[in-house]
């Protein structure tokens, strides 16, 4: 009998047995491991888990969550980092102008560089509109100005000024806010405060909440609505979302530090009492805080973080939603080939679409 079978389906052939080995592999891998948990007097606990892949999500997601096990993020100095970190948004940023098309205009407002991204159309209705991205990057590196301005911009038909803060450990807490507080007393010039929205990711979400205090602590009139996505309000502990997941879910060392000087959270607090309640807006007045949009996911390290400070905006009064993402990890939003993505940014953007105006 002959046989004779295409190069194509070799290849497919190959990819199957490729993949039922591994699924046999990880089944038998499975099959040696067992659910445990352990604990110290003081509750520390020592815990085991077999989690397969979750068949709740897209599987598009399943698929980004796998390949990220097999390549996890190691250690790296703040400068390995910075630039790791600056060639990924450029590639990003240029696949998010791709999906989102806008027009990107470089300024400076009060003095610090923005990004001012304006949609190609704005609906006349939106034309008294603005929005403040603050980027996400531990505070000490820019992960995503452009990745979190341009789809929004583009889906909310909003302009939005990306702003630059500086960074630490150069520029320790509290130049970040102060470069947003000068940035949004320039804009209340030319914009009714409830016209203006504020949001960011990671650091970003920090600094949202942050800015916001500081702004009712000078008593100057707030924005309109606020979008905190992911987010650590709190510097004098970590939350126990902290303590399970790491900056990609499961994979990765936990608490990742850098090996050449302290962790991010550090060098960004650097001598500022950790229960400041700019700092840590979990400790702050929050009565009267704008509407707010809080989102995060079942695998995000600062997932506890998002929930208390939503529950903490509740307890004050404001008007708080919070949006949990099943099975994803830290700022999944980043990645745009994710149904997820498009599903939370959607979200995001008529979150500001509803709140901003009124």
């Amino acid at each position: 009998m002959n046989i004779n079978i295409s190069l194509k389906k070799s290849a497919q052939l190959f990819a199957l047995c490729f993949t039922l080995a591994g699924l046999a592999l990880a089944q038998n891998k499975a099959a040696d491991q067992k659910d445990s948990a352990t604990f110290d007097p003081d509750g520390t606990a020592y815990i085991t888990r077999v989690v397969p892949n979750p068949t709740t999500v897209s599987p598009e997601a399943q698929q980004w969550l796998a390949s990220m096990g097999q390549h996890p993020r190691g250690a790296q100095t703040l400068a390995e980092r910075r630039a790791s970190t600056d060639a990924w948004r450029v590639r990003n940023a240029a696949e998010a102008k791709k999906l989102y098309p806008v027009n990107v205009e470089q300024k400076k407002i009060a003095g610090i560089p923005v990004d001012v991204i304006t949609p190609l159309s704005t609906p006349k209705a939106n034309r008294d509109l603005v929005l403040i991205n603050l980027h996400g990057g531990g505070f000490n590196s820019d992960s995503g100005s452009q990745i979190e301005g341009v789809p929004i911009a583009n889906l909310a038909k909003i302009k939005v000024i990306s702003v630059y803060y500086r960074l630490a450990p150069e520029n320790p807490f509290p130049a970040a806010v102060d470069d947003v507080v000068a940035v949004y007393k320039e804009l209340i010039k030319t914009y009714k405060p409830r016209n203006i929205g504020m949001y960011g990711t990671s650091a970003g979400a920090t600094l949202t909440g942050e800015a916001a205090v500081k702004l009712k602590q000078l008593g100057l009139p707030l924005p309109g609505a606020l979008g905190i996505f992911s987010t650590h309000c709190d510097y004098s502990r970590f939350g126990d979302s902290y303590q399970l997941f790491t900056l990609s879910g499961f994979p990765g060392a936990l608490r990742p530090r850098y090996s050449d000087g302290p962790s991010a959270d550090e060098m960004y607090v650097g001598h500022t009492d950790r229960k400041n309640p700019v700092l840590s807006p979990i400790f702050a007045d929050l009565h009267g805080i704008p509407p707010t949009l809080l989102v995060s996911g079942t695998r995000d390290l600062l997932l506890s973080d998002t929930a208390r400070l939503h529950r903490a905006l509740l307890a004050a009064g404001d008007d708080a939603q919070l949006v949990v993402f099943e099975a994803m990890p830290h700022a999944f939003w980043y990645n745009f080939q994710l149904p997820e993505t498009s599903e939370a940014l959607n979200l995001m953007a008529k979150f500001f679409d509803t709140k901003l105006g009124h």
